[in-house]
Parts: C-alpha cells; structure tokens; sequence
C-alpha cells in the first residue's frame, strides 16, 4: 500500500490508492472462505485436522469486514470512481461477490452461531436477488458487443446456486428451491452463450483468462444445492453435475500453460472459489456414494485447490506490501 510521500504528482493525497480498492477483491472472501468450508468438509469425510477449516474461515471473515470497510472508504471519499465501476459492462457483474460473500460466510457461521447464520443469509439472498434482477434487466436492455461477454457473468447465477446451500439448513426449502430453478436455467443458457464467444470469436485478454475457472462454479455449487435439497440422495442429475465440474476442471488445469504467462491482477482470484466449490462437491460425493477412487479424486482436488489459493494469497500479499494491489488498471 503506497504511502502518501509515494503517490504521483496525476492524483496526489493521501487517499489516492483508495480509488483503486476494486470490487473484484470480494472474490478473495469466497477463495478463502470456500477453502475453509472444503477443509470442514474434509474433516467430517476424511478425518483431517478441524482445525484448519475453522481458522480459514475467521481469515475469511476478518477479510471480508477488511474489504467492505476498504470500499466505504472509497465509496465515500470516490464516489464516482464506484459508479464508474458499476457502469462498467464487465466490473458490475462482480458486485454480486459481496452478496455471496454474506451466503458463503453464513454457511460458516450455521454450526456455531445459528443466529447469525440466519441474518447473514436473509441479507445476502435479498441483495443477490436484487442484484440478480437488476443485471439480467440490464444485459435485456442494454446493447452488449459479443467480445464483452466472459465467464464473469455466470456471477450472478452462481449465487443464486448457492442459496439453497444454507437455505434448506435453515428451513427455507421452497424458497431455495425458488433460487435453484432460477441458477439452473440461466447457467444453461449463458453457458451456450459464453462458450459460443470463447470459441468462435477473439480470445479473452490475458487478464481475464483467470476468469475461464469460474466455468466450473455452476455445475459444483449446483450439485451441492441440489443434493441438499434431495436429502443427500445421488441421482442421475447429482452425478452428471460433478463429473460434468471435475471435466472442466481438468480442462481448465490443461490450460495450465496459458495461465502462468499472465501477469498477477486481481482477477486472479477467479480462479479460487471454483476450485474450492469443486472441491466441496466432490467430497460431498465421496460421502454419499465412498470409494477408493473417489478419495483419491476428492483428496486431489482439495490438495490443488489449497496450493492455488495459498499461492494466489502470498501474490495478493505481496503485491499488497509493495504497492502494486490498488492501482490503475
């Protein structure tokens, strides 16, 4: 973080990396705290240590009260600089990030603080939806280029996906399932869209490639909702769902190659909450159906998933210490 005797003479004071602070940053609540709900899971199926999911997830917490205070601060002292972003065709589908940073630590909350869990739940399923309503009002009404178009916009859909995740835990069966059907058919249907614009037209820029990992979010926070909503119970949807997740994921680590040519921005945590949302749904699998096999799927996939979201972290550190996190894109 620059010091004020560091900043340039084109925006000088004390307040100007504030400008900067993106709402993209909110993607760095769900790695963390998606991790910390994968290794929570990994306990109750595996038997790993408790320990390091309950101290994921008050990392998680503690960052998500750092960054909502951060965007107040810029919200109030850069006003506009918030509603150029929220103006932006691409920057305002990651404003639902906070919305399901609320699900994802209400989730976190629901063994120990059911209170709690239940406020943050009501407040995030109200702000999603709202969000939910208004970007898909806005990709209706408003002219988009086909290149403007990129795996962020499956978003909004995630969320909702996630909502039965806690909702069927506190009783709101019929509204989870009011949010499930919606997730399904709009990631369907921006799934053939985006896949369309990614195959057949000019390849993404390098700095929203990380964004390609969030392809696999829907079908793994999908079939998590799902198989609460069912009791538990494995079907022929909750198996397509998690094979079709781990397909993507595979895909996407054969990609590798690509990934590691582009350089760190925030967008790298597009890679994070994925990953831990496979991870969850395979070990959610393992639990149901077990196996050797599937041990060793879920137990790799919880191992990358760790190493991605530590190296993203110790990146985001990094560039944190040295002033190079908030700045001009």
């Amino acid at each position: 973080m620059e010091s004020p005797s560091s900043q340039t003479s084109e925006a000088p004071g004390p307040s100007h990396w504030l400008m900067h602070v993106p709402i993209p940053l909110f993607a760095m609540v769900m790695g963390i705290t998606g991790l910390g709900l994968a290794w929570r899971k990994a306990h109750d199926v595996l038997g790993l240590p408790a320990v390091i999911g309950e101290a994921l997830l008050i990392l998680g917490a503690a960052i998500f009260v750092s960054i909502t205070l951060l965007y107040l601060a810029k919200a109030m002292r850069h006003f506009d600089e918030v509603v150029a972003e929220f103006r932006h065709p691409i920057r305002v589908n990651f404003f639902p990030t906070f919305s399901i940073s609320l699900l994802l630590l209400s989730m976190a909350a629901l063994d120990h603080w059911p209170a709690l869990a239940l406020v943050l739940w009501a407040v995030g399923t109200t702000l999603h939806f709202m969000a939910t309503v208004y970007l898909i009002g806005r990709w209706i009404n408003q002219s988009h280029e086909i290149n403007m178009i990129n795996p962020a916009w499956f978003i909004p859909v995630v969320g909702n996906l996630l909502v039965p995740v806690g909702g069927v835990q506190l009783g709101f069966v019929e509204t989870s399932w009011f949010f499930f059907s919606i997730g399904m058919i709009f990631w369907i249907i921006l799934f053939t869209i985006v896949f369309y614009r990614i195959v057949f037209h000019n390849p993404l820029p390098a700095k929203f490639l990380p964004t390609l990992f969030i392809l696999i979010a829907p079908p793994a926070v999908g079939m998590i909702g799902y198989m609460g909503l069912m009791g538990h119970e494995v079907d022929m949807l909750v198996r397509m769902l998690v094979y079709v997740g781990l397909f993507i994921t595979v895909l996407n680590v054969s990609l590798t190659p690509q990934f590691l040519k582009v350089p760190f921005f925030v967008s790298w945590w597009a890679y994070t909450f994925p990953l831990a949302a496979m991870s969850i749904a395979t070990l959610e699998y393992l639990d149901a159906m077990r196996g050797i096999g599937l041990t060793l799927v879920a137990g790799a996939v919880l191992t990358l998933t760790t190493f991605v979201i530590l190296a993203v972290l110790a990146r985001t550190t990094t560039a944190l210490v040295t002033g190079k996190l908030f700045v001009p894109d």
